[in-house]
């Protein structure tokens, strides 16, 4: 009755969920376990045309009936380049047309191979969304091949109606109909903006209340917010709070304390018994890996992203409701409607981050970071680099008024120096850099202009190469490709320093980190930029960060 193919049933699945009725029909080969799916849902009403050019305007004409989205699927090859000129007359007209190609394996095209040629992306800017779907065997691939099929769909109406492209690779043998049902599948829904007396709303606001083990999850967000007293007393008892430095103040409460540390600490029964029934996520990106996979492997039964672009961030994989609008503002539109009791699994939360060890570190990357960040002067701006910074940092609470910033858009390496001094060129606070030698060396260019001056203060942790790279979980470096990894080192920043004109100090031990610290962490040293240049050894670094994790997984306080 249906394909065997699970891109095809993902596809017709959710064609269906999106309210897709109509389908036009074309005749040719590689599409027909797409046609033979089609043709048996009953739901769907689908007309044969034969000629591609007229399928593409008829499909056209179904759709501006009434406004519906209708759809028009063909074989591979040429017979897609004749749906061109519907799918401009579609995008200029603003009618939702959903474009459905079967394709031949990527491997055969340019290969002699018949009706092949390059089919993604050839309606070029004449779409709003244009995906290639993979061809399943693996459930990462079917997650993946959800959500490209979700997104194509969402936007046929976002912002104004008008054409997708889904393209389908069919790989052989395709002609088998072995499967009885289509298959249940997660289902994206979008609300843009919220209008708490529409009826549409209503199912959202309910399920909100319903579910009492609910999270919300903060991500990266340049800017403090500071919520109306009121709505603070009426959500922050209602959701566990997650968020890192990066967040910066943009919660109505407080965020679950040693975060990294409770995650090591659960088993993987435990995570299961703390797992969230609904999530709530709003910001940029995640820098926990722990709590991703947390995330990811006890997701709960509902992720609600709320963002003012209404694009779907899919981060822990069940992503299935996109809110379009901005997150405060939704935040306080809630409030009023949660009904007024206090849930026990936020206090769930707070009583296991209680008694977290904070570790003692000692001389190392990691005491060094915790060290000066407990002498920050209130306000300042802190600059995170990439790697292994911006990780350390999170393991220490921040003193009040500490903005914290970091180039996590890509996470790569280059422009952590250069950006945070471009900050600083027009801040009138403090900015602290924070940064490993490689970024540093990496960015050494930064300090090349002159646009920088007695408000900069940057930390350089130099343990002699990557120290990230040898605390990688799993990763056993063969002795040749070692150095090649790690790009160990024996570069020193004094003389660049000083020639650039920054005040500079070398820092081998703990003695002189306390007299370092006492100039350093000053707001009333103001007339040259400082460097602090703190060297340390890579293979302790890494032991001790180890043995804190260690230490947690045991439940045993350290020494």
């Amino acid at each position: 009755m249906y394909t065997d193919k699970r891109n095809i049933l993902q596809l017709v699945a959710l064609l269906r969920e999106h309210g897709v009725r109509r389908v036009v029909l074309c005749p040719g080969s590689r599409n027909i376990p797409i046609v033979q799916t089609l043709s048996n849902v009953p739901e769907m009403s689908c007309y044969a045309v034969t000629d591609e050019r007229s399928a593409g305007f008829f499909a056209l004409g179904l759709a501006l009936h009434d406004g519906a989205p209708a759809a028009v699927c063909c074989t591979s090859g040429t017979a897609l380049l004749n749906l061109h000129p519907a799918v401009a007359e579609a995008f200029y007209q603003q009618v939702p047309l959903v474009v459905i190609s079967a394709d031949r394996p990527a491997a055969w095209i340019g290969q002699m191979d018949g009706q092949t040629l390059p089919q993604p992306g050839v309606f070029g800017t004449l779409v709003k969304k244009s995906v290639q779907l993979p061809e399943i065997h693996t459930d990462e691939e079917e997650w993946f091949c959800n959500r490209l099929v979700n997104e194509a769909l969402l936007e046929l109406n976002h912002h104004g109606k008008g054409p997708v492209h889904i393209n389908v690779p069919v790989g052989e043998p395709f002609f088998q109909l072995p499967v009885q049902e289509l298959p249940a599948v997660r289902v994206i829904r979008r609300y843009m903006g919220l209008n708490v007396y529409d009826q549409d709303y209503q199912p959202l606001i309910e399920r909100l209340n319903r579910y009492q083990r609910r999270m919300a999850v903060v991500g990266q967000m340049n800017l403090i917010y500071l919520f109306d007293r009121r709505y603070t007393k009426l959500l922050y008892k209602q959701f566990v709070w997650v968020t890192e430095h990066l967040s910066n103040r943009t919660i109505p409460g407080l965020p679950v304390a040693h975060l990294e540390a409770v995650l090591t600490a659960m088993d993987s029964e435990e995570q299961e018994r703390m797992r969230p029934d609904l999530l709530i996520t709003y910001g940029g990106h995640i820098v926990s890996k722990r709590l991703k996979n947390f995330l990811r492997k006890h997701p709960p039964k509902e992720h609600w992203h709320v963002a003012a672009d209404g694009e779907a961030a899919d981060l822990f994989g069940c992503l299935t409701t996109v809110i379009e609008m901005d997150p405060f503002e939704f935040l306080e539109k809630v409030a009023p409607l949660l009904e007024n009791r206090t849930p026990d699994y936020p206090r769930q939360w707070e009583a296991r981050s209680k008694g977290m060890p904070a570790g003692e570190f000692g001389y190392s990357e990691m005491g060094v970071t915790g060290r000066v960040i407990g002498r920050l002067p209130s306000p300042c701006t802190l600059h995170l680099a990439n790697s292994s910074v911006v990780r350390y940092a999170q393991f220490f609470p921040l003193p009040p008024e500490v903005e914290v910033l970091c180039n996590r858009g890509t996470s790569g390496i280059e422009g952590s120096l250069s950006t945070a001094i471009g900050y600083a060129a027009v801040s009138n606070r403090l900015n602290f850099v924070f940064i490993g030698d490689l970024s540093f060396f990496y960015d050494m260019n930064a300090l090349w202009n002159a646009h920088y001056g007695g408000n900069l203060r940057i930390l350089l942790l130099n343990n002699g190469g990557g120290e990230i790279f040898h605390a990688l979980p799993g990763l056993e470096l063969h002795p040749n490709a070692r150095r090649f990894v790690t790009a160990p080192h024996t570069v020193q920043a004094k003389a660049w320093a000083e020639d650039r004109g920054f005040g500079y100090r070398a820092v081998h031990d703990e003695a002189e980190l306390e007299e370092a610290l006492t100039t350093f962490t000053d707001p009333s040293v103001g007339h040259q930029p400082l460097l602090m240049e703190v060297f340390t050894d890579k293979e302790k670094d890494v032991e001790l960060l180890k043995n804190y994790f260690r230490t947690i997984k045991g439940g045993r306080a350290r020494p």
